[in-house]
């Protein structure tokens, strides 16, 4: 079995550019303030969520471990 993630969007700095729910499709949504969710706040790790939280313009996206909060992305400086 794979790691686990959990996965948020800092809605207050989401500026809904859609990225992720292109890169990531069906792991993200926008909702009618075109402000972007995941589809699954726990999720198995998956390629295209990190590249969508690479490549989020506003670095929205945040990912760690599921259970031991470890982060993915962005990573620890």
């Amino acid at each position: 079995m794979g790691d686990r993630w959990h996965v948020e969007v800092d809605r207050s700095i989401c500026i809904g550019s859609a990225q992720c729910v292109h890169r990531a499709t069906g792991a993200f949504r926008l909702d009618s303030a075109m402000q972007s969710h995941p589809a699954e706040p726990e999720t198995d790790a998956d390629e295209r969520i990190l590249e969508a939280a690479e490549n989020c313009p506003v670095e929205a996206i945040v990912i760690t471990l599921w259970g031991s909060g470890e982060p993915v992305f962005p990573p620890e400086e």
